[in-house]
């Protein structure tokens, strides 16, 4: 099997039960990120059991309703993931929530395995994520930073989505995560998760790839509704197709102490930051009512 069959997810191929998407730390081969797609039809509900994970209930489209450890969070959501952010919940490990939807739709369950039991529930606004235009030029992309340090507060997890217009580079230059260098790099495991504008015929690339120490060697043609996983190594380019817009959901947790996101640049690419101060940010963006 190539890396490439072993972390790319097409979509559908990781479907269990109520999950349009099951990855949990035992299905990855490593110890802590996870992430669910749950679909629910108009007045259909799911209990989600947290276990040893904590989670975010993240809706990608239509609103829903949270309930867990005695508080109810009336979750508005969104038409689709590039019409604006959304707001959001987060539930604790070793606790249930009743998620239901009047409407139907779409929602992310992102999580992260955590010894400890971590704030309680709690609801996510959506005029408090912080929204963040990275990049110049051909670089430019828009980066909604749901639960990161300093952004919302939570034992090991992390998330943000990151939007790119169609023919536009993001994740790049390539950077990794992968060990635990204090002030300088993060040792975290990471999630993309995939949604292209454009129906069945929209399309992207993403690429991985390792040291000679860790090799992996990941390139590959990505859809909506794909998943790849990132164990270790540089990751990007994420290259969104001329025409088709670009989505992709981040979902990143690991052993460290200290919740933070700390990254290195691969050496090779890493001049390209310098030239973006020459260039403009690409109009697109924001996206949708961020705009």
């Amino acid at each position: 099997m190539s890396d490439t069959d072993k972390y790319h997810l097409p979509k559908g191929t990781s479907a269990d039960g109520a999950y349009d998407l099951l990855v949990t730390p035992e299905s990855a081969g490593w110890g802590y990120s996870g992430l669910r797609i749950l679909t629910l039809e108009p007045g259909g509900e799911h209990v989600l059991s947290t276990g040893e994970s904590e989670f975010l209930v993240l809706p990608l489209t239509g609103s829903c309703t949270v309930t867990a450890g005695g508080s109810s969070f009336e979750l508005v959501g969104r038409a689709d993931v590039f019409a604006s952010v959304t707001d959001f919940a987060y539930v604790p490990r070793a606790s249930e929530a009743l998620i239901s939807s009047a409407t139907g739709g779409s929602f992310a369950l992102p999580s992260a395995r955590t010894e400890l039991g971590g704030p309680s529930a709690r609801y996510g606004r959506k005029e408090d994520v912080p929204v963040e235009l990275r990049g110049a030029g051909a670089c430019s992309r828009q980066v909604n930073n749901y639960c990161l340090p300093g952004t919302f507060d939570a034992e090991r997890l992390l998330v943000c989505e990151v939007l790119t217009p169609g023919g536009n580079w993001s994740s790049y230059p390539p950077h990794k995560h992968d060990e635990a260098r204090p002030g300088e790099e993060s040792q975290l495991e990471e999630i993309y998760y995939f949604e292209i504008s454009g129906g069945e015929n929209g399309f992207g690339y993403q690429r991985v790839y390792g040291t000679p120490e860790r090799p992996v060697d990941v390139l590959a043609e990505i859809r909506s509704g794909d998943t790849v996983l990132i164990p270790h190594g540089w990751h990007g380019p994420s290259i969104a197709a001329p025409g088709y817009d670009l989505y992709y959901l981040n979902v990143m947790a690991g052993p460290g102490q200290d919740r933070a996101w700390l990254i290195c640049d691969d050496p090779a690419h890493g001049w390209v930051r310098a030239t973006w101060d020459t260039q403009d940010v690409d109009d697109r963006l924001p996206f949708g009512e961020n705009r």
